[in-house]
């Protein structure tokens, strides 16, 4: 049986030296901020451990396993696009070519 995504956060590693993750684009510029705060820790720690596996970067690819990790909340975001912000922009990014850099903020 898959895991559901407080499962999934349990194997995931710690982010509790972020203050939060800061998403690039190619020109450096914010694309967004998530912060280790109730109701973004989560994506906190998912957008961390992908780049923590893909370089420091969100691929297309590492979108795509960020959307597996997300598990129940990646169907309630594709039937309420809008509802879960961190989770549509990894939407988005797994159908494209594009590789955003993540910039860890210290606690």
């Amino acid at each position: 049986m898959p895991m559901n995504f407080a499962q999934t956060l349990q194997t995931l590693p710690s982010v509790a030296h972020l203050a939060a993750l800061r998403v690039l684009d190619a020109d450096g510029q914010v694309l967004a901020t998530i912060e280790n705060k109730p109701g973004q820790a989560g994506s906190l720690a998912v957008y961390h451990a992908l780049a923590q596996r893909h370089g420091g970067k969100i691929t297309p690819a590492a979108a795509a396993e960020g959307l597996a990790l997300y598990a129940e909340h990646t169907a309630d975001a594709h039937a309420h696009p809008g509802k879960h912000p961190n989770i549509d922009r990894l939407i988005a990014w797994a159908q494209g070519s594009v590789a955003y850099a993540v910039e860890p903020v210290a606690a």
